[in-house]
């Protein structure tokens, strides 16, 4: 069992969008979450799919999910304060309703870029060693511990990658490690690589591709909305 935990609890406070949370902002008429959702939807080794969602955005989901065909959604549930408060709730969900040695791929709802062979290939990879996390090479210069306005170690970019979705693991597993940094009241994990990591997890990569960025900015979505205009183009020209 194959499942997809799309998690969508963010306010878009940093979007400036009028107090729309930016996962439900839309282009062409479409919100981004449903773009998000189609890849999962449409990707044939996906058997399910559980969201987790801003708690007085839920009835508005489950209008768009019945409107844009999500048919594989199982479960809505209230997100959380925190990315990791929102993980946890839908994890929590995903083992009520599949086995634990499901696998769960954990996925931004404002990554609306992730393409079919990213999902396929942390699909594999978790079969093979028991997790998956999408990463792209570090494309500029990174820089560790400045302080004081200081600039801190330059590290060799070669050696640095930056950590993507989707993160997919086995479900028991990931849920153990919130379950854990949950009872030693751990709140503060930017995202299930490194909270697993944390635990003690080896954790194996895949290179995924540079489109696939988070929305979190208005630089962002014009981004998204070049990069769809672009393709669309290209579909209507037979490019």
């Amino acid at each position: 069992m194959n499942i997809a935990l799309i998690f969508a609890g963010g306010t878009g406070k940093r979007m400036h969008s009028g107090g729309v949370p930016k996962q439900f902002l839309e282009l062409y008429g479409k919100p981004i979450i449903i773009y998000t959702l189609e890849k999962f939807e449409n990707h044939d080794d996906i058997d399910s799919i559980v969201i987790s969602c801003l708690e007085s955005y839920i009835p508005r989901m489950e209008k768009l999910c019945k409107k844009f065909h999500i048919t594989k959604v199982a479960a809505i549930v209230p997100g959380g304060a925190t990315g990791q408060e929102s993980i946890a709730n839908g994890l929590h969900r995903a083992a009520e309703l599949y086995p634990v040695d499901s696998l769960i791929l954990v996925h931004d709802g404002v990554r609306p870029l992730v393409d079919m062979d990213t999902i396929t290939r942390n699909i594999e990879c978790a079969q093979q060693n028991g997790n998956a996390v999408t990463v792209t090479p570090a494309t500029e210069t990174v820089i560790a511990g400045s302080h004081d306005g200081c600039v801190g170690e330059i590290l060799e970019r070669s050696t640095c990658e930056m950590a993507k979705a989707p993160q997919t693991f086995v479900l028991g597993d990931l849920l153990g490690a919130h379950e854990k940094a949950s009872a030693e009241d751990k709140k503060d994990f930017i995202d299930s690589a490194s909270l697993m990591r944390y635990y003690g997890a080896e954790l194996h990569t895949v290179q995924g591709s540079t489109e696939n960025i988070k929305i979190t900015t208005p630089v962002d979505y014009y981004i998204f909305k070049a990069i769809i205009t672009a393709k669309e183009s290209s579909n209507a020209f037979g490019l």
